[in-house]
């Protein structure tokens, strides 16, 4: 089978190390940024769910076609929306191994480069990229996981001049994760007006200026305040002032060494390879300077939410496909196993690593009625036994609770709650309208799993929609539990 460049396509290989990825990373429903972009899928496919505070997880979705992708795809298969997130993923994995063969075509002639390339990709799938709180691909489903693909495909087209299909991918990029739509796009004016300069692209590409339209307006110059200031400070990884040595070395490591790239003339590259590693040098240079600059004076606090190094996931991605393809080339004519030497052990270490981040919860967690973890049994109990219309009181700081893997509570039981600090406030960081609504509910429920009786009635009293809580322990004297298991209790809220 051949792909869309023309290119020989190992489809049973790249399926079965989808499987071999799946094993080694897992995957983990509704665990982090799953909380916010689950419940936004399963509302429009449940327009019933979540009556209360949905717009901490909508303000999201209606910027992209990502959850209506899956409530349409579970309402044409029947589904249900845990079963078509599972397969989606899975879907997205192949999509990205695929796309990061065709991108390895693209740069390298022989077979071992691009096989240990893909091998390589294939064992640190989650590695996290530098300092932004981003892994090269999430152990659970997000915008990311369709836009990611998208990219590296994009970008493979461009390098082989296919401008039709690298232009359908970069709009479908955009209706899904606008963001990275303009990474791309940056990436992409940067390599075109490299071969400008050279003479080297006879044809006119395809600028899509359109999407111009995509940058966020209504920024102004002026310091966060109040609740926006809290909730803007607490992601300190939006500021480069907070980051330690190490951290930087994560970006400027991978220029380097693509530095390198650009000017080694290396053995069993194509031309594509210098085009793409000269590339990322000024596209990775101007988003350090941007980080740098919005983060250097309160000035330009409204600016912090872009993020622009974020543009290192697709520099970190594209660095380790390049630099897995030079060591199969140099490293591995010859020696066959020095392959398995390198891929083996990264692929024992992040599967050790995947293990310490979800201890509590299977590998490969399948849609299931009950689980081995004990917070999760209580948040499916939630799900079957209480009204769609309830509301939750849960602690702010769940998400950091050992037992939790960090499985959000609204994506679980879909039952809606108040605020917690840490999902909703990455929400609120963005959105600085949900500020206010983010402190007040959050502030309402810190400590909650020690409370009172009295200070379950004063919560009450604050939030009469809230009726029902979950407690890490035992419940107060008094309260009226059906749940009571594994140390967690779900309670109704004491009348006022």
């Amino acid at each position: 089978m051949r792909n869309i460049l023309g290119e020989p396509f190992p489809l049973l290989r790249l399926g079965a190390l989808t499987a071999a990825a799946l094993a080694i990373h897992g995957y983990h429903l509704g665990t982090g940024d799953g909380e916010i972009y689950v419940p936004a899928a399963k509302k429009l496919l449940q327009p019933d769910l979540y009556p209360y505070a949905s717009e901490f997880f909508l303000s999201h979705a209606h910027m992209s076609l990502f959850s209506s992708i899956l409530a349409w795809t579970a309402r044409l298969t029947h589904m249900s929306m845990d079963w078509t997130l599972i397969v989606w993923y899975t879907v997205s994995i192949f999509a990205l191994l695929a796309s990061c063969w065709l991108l390895l075509t693209a740069c390298f002639v022989s077979a071992r480069a691009r096989w240990t390339g893909i091998l390589t990709i294939t064992a640190v799938l989650t590695m996290p990229v530098a300092n932004t709180a981003l892994p090269l691909m999430d152990p659970y489903m997000t915008a990311r996981s369709f836009s990611t693909p998208l990219t590296i495909f994009a970008l493979a087209c461009f390098l082989k001049h296919r401008y039709l299909p690298m232009g359908v991918a970069t709009v479908l990029t955009a209706t899904i994760h606008p963001q990275m739509s303009i990474y791309l796009l940056f990436l992409v004016g940067v390599i075109w007006l490299a071969e400008w300069r050279e003479n080297s692209v006879p044809e006119k590409v395809p600028v899509l200026a359109a999407f111009a339209g995509i940058l966020p307006t209504g920024f102004q110059l002026s310091p966060a305040t109040g609740a926006y200031h809290d909730a803007l400070y607490s992601r300190d990884y939006f500021f480069l002032s907070n980051w330690a040595w190490y951290d930087w070395m994560g970006l400027l490591a991978p220029l380097a060494i693509l530095a390198w790239f650009w000017k080694g003339r290396l053995r069993g590259t194509l031309p594509s390879f210098q085009r793409i590693s000269f590339a990322l040098l000024p596209f990775g240079l101007l988003s350090i300077a941007a980080g740098g600059l919005v983060s250097s004076s309160p000035r330009f606090d409204m600016f912090v939410r872009l993020q622009p190094l974020r543009s290192f996931h697709i520099i970190t991605l594209v660095f380790i496909l390049l630099l897995a393809g030079v060591a199969g080339e140099y490293l591995a004519k010859d020696r066959p196993w020095v392959v398995a030497a390198i891929c083996l052990p990264l692929a024992a270490g992040m599967f050790f690593v995947s293990r310490q981040t979800y201890p509590n919860s299977p590998q490969i967690e399948l849609p299931c009625t009950t689980s081995r973890n004990p917070w999760l049994n209580a948040l499916l109990w939630v799900r079957q036994n209480t009204p769609v219309n309830a509301v939750f009181a849960v602690d702010a700081g769940y998400l950091k609770d050992d037992l939790s893997d960090t499985h959000g509570f609204r994506a679980i039981s879909e039952r809606s709650s108040l605020s917690d600090y840490f999902k909703d406030g990455g929400a609120a960081s963005l959105f600085p309208a949900l500020a206010d609504k983010w402190q007040q509910r959050s502030n309402a429920t810190h400590g909650l799993n020690g409370f009172s009786t009295a200070q379950f009635r004063g919560l009450k009293e604050e939030f009469p929609a809230a009726s029902w809580t979950v407690i890490h322990g035992p419940a107060p004297t008094g309260m009226s539990c059906p749940y009571q298991q594994q140390n967690y209790s779900v309670c109704h809220l004491p009348m006022i």
